[in-house]
C-alpha cells in the first residue's frame, strides 16, 4: 500500500512540474519553440556498480521521469537526443543544450536519474549512486521513446555531461548493451561524452557499439582529468574504432556552463583524478595499484576540483556537436 501511494504522489508531482514547466518554457521568448512537452515516467533499476557489471536486472525497482520537448506541431517523427546529467543534477548547461537541438528541430529527453531515488546530488558523496546507473536508465529511456509515436528511433543520439558523460561513453559497450539494453530497442545513433570519467578499465572496454563516440575534454580540468581518457581512445583507436576525442587547451571542469563564468572550487565535491580503477572478474571495481575493493574513502579520492565556463570551448564543442547531429540524426529543419 505504502509503494501505492507512493507512486501516484510521485505521478502527481509529474503533473504539476509539466504544468510548471510549461508556464516558465511559454515566458522564455530567447529559447526555441516548443511545441509540445510531456513528461514520461518509465521503470528502471538502482544497481550498484558490482550488480550492473555482473549482469544482474533484479535490483531495486525505481520510477524514474524525463521530459521530453518536441520542437514543431504535426505528425511527422523526430530524431531524439538523450541528455544525461552531471552529479549536480539537471542544472542551466543541460538546458542550454537542450534548447540548442530543438532549435536544430531535434527532439529531447532530459532523464532526472535523481529525484525518483531521493538524491538531490551526488557531488560531495558519490557512494549514493553507482557509478553506471544512469546507463540502466538511458537503455530503458531509449525502448520507452522507440514506442512513442513522434520519435523516430533509429535516428536517437545519447549524450552525457562529467558523471552522465562517463555513463553516456560505456553506454557504447556491446557487453553492457547485451547485459541490460532492451532487445527489441535500436542501438543509439552516436555516443557524445563530455568530460567523463575515464580512470576505471572496464572489461572488454575495447568492443564498442558500431557508431559514432566523441569526447569533448578540457586539457586543464582537475576534477575528471583527460589523461586517462586519451589513453582509453588511443585503445580504442588502435581497434578501428570511430571514436575521437577534442580537447580544449586550458579549459576546465563544465566548461559549457555558463553559470560559472567566474572559476569555482567546489571545496567538498570529491574527484577520483589520483584513482586508477579497474574491474574484476566477479565485477568489483579494484583500486589498480593495491588490488582491493574501492571506496569512497580511499586514500586517491580527493575533495576541492574546480569548474568553470569557456565560451571559446562551449563554442566550438557545440559547432562540432551540430555537425554530428546533421550527419547522424539528419534533422530536417522546419518549412
Amino acid at each position: 500500500m505504502d509503494v501505492f501511494q507512493n507512486h501516484r504522489s510521485y505521478l502527481h508531482f509529474l503533473r504539476f512540474l509539466a504544468v510548471f514547466v510549461l508556464l516558465v518554457a511559454s515566458q522564455r521568448a530567447t529559447y526555441a519553440q516548443v511545441a509540445r512537452m510531456e513528461v514520461i515516467p518509465f521503470e528502471s533499476l538502482t544497481l550498484t556498480d558490482q550488480e550492473f557489471l555482473a549482469g544482474h536486472e533484479d535490483g531495486k525497482p525505481v520510477t524514474v521521469a524525463g521530459e521530453l520537448r518536441l520542437p514543431r506541431a504535426g505528425t511527422e517523427r523526430f530524431p531524439l537526443v538523450i541528455l544525461l546529467h552531471p552529479s549536480g543534477g539537471i542544472g542551466g548547461a543541460v538546458m542550454d543544450w537542450e534548447q540548442y537541438f530543438l532549435s536544430m528541430g531535434v527532439a529531447t529527453f532530459v532523464i532526472d536519474s535523481f529525484t525518483g531515488r531521493g538524491i538531490v546530488s551526488t557531488m560531495n558523496d558519490q557512494s549514493q549512486l553507482g557509478r553506471l546507473a544512469q546507463t540502466e536508465d538511458a537503455y530503458r529511456a531509449l525502448a520507452r521513446l522507440a514506442k512513442h509515436p513522434r520519435i523516430d528511433a533509429s535516428r536517437v543520439m545519447l549524450i552525457g555531461f562529467s558523471r552522465g558523460g562517463q555513463n553516456a561513453l560505456y553506454a557504447s559497450m556491446t557487453r553492457f548493451q547485451r547485459m541490460h539494453a532492451s532487445a527489441p530497442a535500436p542501438d543509439f545513433a552516436a555516443y557524445v561524452a563530455f568530460y567523463p570519467d575515464c580512470s576505471t578499465r572496464y572489461l572488454q572496454d575495447e568492443d564498442l557499439a558500431g557508431k559514432p563516440v566523441r569526447i569533448f575534454h578540457g586539457s586543464a580540468d582537475n576534477y575528471d582529468p583527460v589523461a586517462p581518457c586519451r589513453a582509453y581512445v588511443e585503445r580504442l583507436k588502435a581497434k578501428g574504432k570511430d571514436v575521437q576525442l577534442t580537447e580544449y587547451p586550458g579549459a576546465n571542469h563544465i566548461f559549457d556552463a555558463r553559470a560559472f563564468k567566474q572559476l569555482t572550487t567546489l571545496a567538498q565535491a570529491q574527484t577520483v583524478r589520483h584513482c586508477e580503477l579497474e574491474e574484476a572478474e566477479d565485477g568489483q571495481i579494484l583500486d589498480s595499484k593495491t588490488k582491493q575493493p574501492f571506496s569512497y574513502n580511499d586514500p586517491c579520492v580527493e575533495r576541492g576540483p574546480t569548474i568553470g565556463y569557456d565560451e571559446s570551448a562551449a563554442t566550438q564543442a557545440r559547432l562540432a556537436v551540430a555537425d554530428l547531429v546533421k550527419v547522424t540524426l539528419k534533422p530536417t529543419q522546419s518549412p
